[in-house]
């Protein structure tokens, strides 16, 4: 070690030593500040220790100094917006008023340069627009060389991404080690220009619409631990650049149009990486069945590559795995024993979207231990597994497994079990429902739909206590309405449909269900009427309790429920069900999703739930009139009441109900003029009022007169787009169209016309003997004629 090295150890254990001391802000430094402030908009005011008045810049807000040197090292402008996402009554929502006036805006002044001793500086999450750069960044911030980290992810650049790396090429080149520009709208390709920043350690471009195939250069950043490009339009063959960076731990090229057939040698040079994510793109695997990689992963993410059909032995190898993604890759395959090992050491296992088929008893020799796991829309037969207290998402769903859930459900267990989202969906489990689930006390999520349970919900549900969603559809479940859901007071989904329940809807559901959005008992056989305590479901989104046998009248105090009477504000249209824990790599959340009629088929609805409102009550037996307190409801997008016995005008308020999307009231026995108002749903786009008893014009409306003529038939209605003019002495007349139950005049008349065009012939030869005999004679003549005619041509 020589002299200069031992100096330069005894002043650094030296300024160690000393006592600590306030930093003192530098005034040059203060005033350089001062001018950035200048050049932002700051409408929370986060700034305002920033002025004259306090002296020490060290103390300002997102300042930090040196505390030996008091040069200013670190400036902290960041706006994260996880403070502003709210839960509310009609689910969560982002707040983005609140947003904006938290986050800084204005221009990012030139004079940061100034500031040489800077090595770091996050700008992230901020909204830099409406100036005269356009939240471009300034050319002199490329000559700060100390700066270590640059953040200016969320950052409205709007710039080219060669125009941006050759700003910061000089500070880049000099040593920073991190780059973050996520979700900053570059776009444009990347050149050879990125061959340059040798020293860059971390690079994160993702969430942008760079393009293009990646320089070859990207191979010259050998000292490159980070890279991430997911969520960009990338093309081609990105292992040709990228495949020899050997100290490469992180890499994401997720969602881009990477293609090629990747082979050993493309990996052979990646020896460390760790996490590996690359789905989305279109990628094929070829390696030989030997094949044993170079590195040993923690994280694989390979959804939509084709590795298949045989399972890839490869995994084997990876005996440090805690993340799994391998759906949809084209496997024809089971899982045998040996695999199942390796994969019991996961923390997170997607094989969904395959053809992996085969019983899992026979291969599975201990419960399934798998934090969360994923096995849906396989081939997968036979009993379910058993788990272990330590599964707390499984989804095993679109499959063919069979038998009674018996012994999944009540096998002996020692633990508590810790599963809260269950996804048995679309199998062939038959039998009763096991009483069972008191074992089971975390379920969050619970998805039985579409397989063949049959009898009651067992009281034992009742236990269930965090059950948010409940989804039983397309079962033979029968009985009344279960009791034993009176206790499960979190419930936010619930979904009865296709079963063969009976009896009536009881009023607890209403008094006792009060969280509850979506209510779906849809096709199956519940009496009496509608229970008014359903009007206090005050944030209840859809009402679905078509065909059924439900009479009575529509209660007028659907006016009460408030999550139709707003539009919905929320800015993420789905709906979740929320976990009360997570563990590595697990969501707390699951989204909600529900199979709705709406305008006139059946479509699952899931990433836009949240923003659907419906009342279906199709299909029933429902007397008396529309209430007109219906029409309170300006938040409702879907209505239908058709196919029922309601009698009475349209309400004249209808036009007030300004977000529906559809009405349906046909085949009822409505009278009347249809209101004027009904032109002002500028929404509307499906509309059924046929087959009533309606009168008058059609209301002229933009909107009216695009409907199909089906839309009124079955009336006493005129005017586009029925093909019957409006008399002006107000008379109308009927149009049915092709079929119906109302009078067609046509048809009427041809039928009086036959009638009575048959009776002149006939009635004068019942009545005169003499003219029976002449028409006769008359007939036998001419039968005679042709026959004659007939021989003489055969004779010639």
């Amino acid at each position: 070690m020589n002299s200069s090295i031992y100096i330069l150890v005894f002043v650094q254990l030296w300024l160690l030593s000393l006592p600590c001391r306030e930093s003192v802000c530098i005034p040059s430094e203060r005033e350089t500040l001062l001018k950035f402030k200048n050049n932002l908009n700051d409408p929370s005011n986060r700034l305002w220790s920033w002025n004259h008045n306090h002296t020490n810049c060290c103390h300002w807000y997102g300042v930090l100094c040196h505390n030996v040197t008091s040069h200013l090292l670190q400036l902290h402008l960041h706006t994260s917006d996880s403070a502003f996402y709210h839960d509310s009554d009609y689910g969560g929502f982002f707040d983005w008023e609140a947003y904006r006036r938290w986050s800084f805006g204005g221009e990012i002044s030139p004079c940061l340069a100034d500031l040489k001793h800077l090595n770091y500086l996050d700008l992230s999450g901020n909204d830099f627009e409406g100036n005269q750069l356009e939240g471009n960044i300034p050319t002199s911030l490329g000559n700060l060389c100390n700066l270590r980290v640059i953040d200016l992810s969320y950052l409205k650049l709007n710039q080219q991404v060669n125009e941006l790396l050759e700003i910061l090429a000089p500070c880049i080149s000099h040593g920073l080690t991190r780059l973050a520009v996520q979700s900053s709208r570059l776009s444009g390709n990347l050149t050879d220009h990125i061959g340059a920043f040798k020293n860059i350690e971390q690079l994160y471009f993702s969430n942008n619409s760079i393009g293009g195939a990646l320089p070859r250069s990207f191979g010259k950043l050998s000292s490159l631990r980070y890279l991430d490009l997911s969520m960009n339009k990338f093309s081609g063959n990105p292992f040709e650049s990228l495949g020899s960076l050997s100290k490469l731990l992180f890499l994401h090229i997720d969602g881009n149009l990477f293609h090629r057939v990747v082979k050993e040698d493309d990996l052979a040079n990646l020896t460390s990486l760790t996490e590996f994510g690359a789905s989305g793109n279109n990628f094929t695997l070829k390696v030989g069945p030997n094949w044993i990689p170079h590195f040993q992963l923690t994280y694989l993410e390979v959804t939509s590559w084709q590795l298949g059909p045989s399972f890839p032995l490869w995994i084997q190898s990876q005996n440090k795995l805690k993340y799994v993604g391998l759906s949809n890759t084209g496997i024809f395959d089971s899982i045998s024993t040996q695999m199942w090992e390796v994969l019991s050491q996961v923390l997170y296992l997607n094989l969904s979207r395959n053809h992996i088929h085969g019983e899992i008893g026979t291969t599975l020799k201990n419960p399934i231990s798998i934090p969360t796991i994923d096995l849906s829309s396989n081939h997968l037969c036979g009993k379910l597994p058993y788990l272990s207290s330590d599964v707390s998402q499984l989804d095993l769903s679109s499959n063919s497994f069979s038998e009674s859930m018996n012994d999944f459900l009540c096998n002996d267990q020692d633990k508590p079990m810790l599963l809260q989202f269950l996804n048995l969906a679309s199998n062939n489990l038959s039998g009763e429902i096991p009483d069972c689930w008191m074992n089971w006390t975390s379920l969050v999520d619970v998805n039985l739909q579409s397989n063949h349970f049959v009898g009651n919900l067992p009281q034992s549900m009742g236990s269930l206590a965090d059950l948010q969603s409940l989804q039983i559809r397309n079962n033979t479940l029968s009985g009344i309405f279960p009791s034993s859901l009176k206790k499960n007071n979190q419930l936010i989904s619930l979904d009865l449909g296709e079963n063969n329940l009976s009896g009536t809807i009881p009023t607890w559901v209403g008094e006792n269900l009060l969280n509850v959005k979506i209510l779906r008992l849809r096709s199956n056989r519940f009496g009496g009427h509608i229970p008014n305590e359903i009007c206090q479901m005050s944030h209840l989104q859809v009402l679905d309790l078509a065909q059924n046998n439900l009479s009575g009248n529509i209660p007028s105090c659907f006016s009460n429920l408030i999550a139709m009477t707003v539009k919905n504000q929320s800015t993420d249209p789905r709906i979740y069900s929320e976990a009360h824990y997570s563990t590595s790599y697990s969501s707390t959340q699951s989204i909600v999703s529900v199979l709705l009629w709406l305008k006139g088929r059946g479509d699952e609805y899931r990433n836009i739930l949240g923003l659907v409102t419906s009342i279906d009550l199709s299909s029933n037996k429902l007397l008396g009139e529309i209430p007109r307190e219906i029409t309170s409801l300006n938040g409702l997008n879907f209505l239908n009441l058709s196919h029922n016995h309601v009698i009475g005008h349209i309400p004249q308020g209808i036009g007030n109900m300004g977000s529906l999307q559809s009405i349906d009231f046909s085949r009822n026995q409505l009278s009347g003029e249809i209101p004027p108002t009904i032109a002002n749903l500028s929404f509307l786009s499906m509309l059924d009022l046929s087959y009533n008893h309606l009168k008058g014009n059609i209301p002229t409306g933009t909107q009216l007169q695009t409907f199909d003529a089906s839309s009124f038939i079955g009336n006493n209605l005129c005017g586009p787009p029925l093909p019957i003019n409006c008399s002006s002495n107000g008379k109308t007349h009927c149009y049915e169209g092709s079929d119906g139950h109302g009078v067609n005049w046509f048809f009427v008349s041809m039928t009086i016309g036959f009638i009575v065009g048959f009776w002149i012939v006939i009635a004068p030869l019942l009545i005169c003997r003499s003219w029976r005999y002449a028409y006769f004679d008359f007939l036998d003549h001419v039968w005679f004629k042709l026959q004659s005619f007939r021989l003489g041509s055969i004779t010639v």
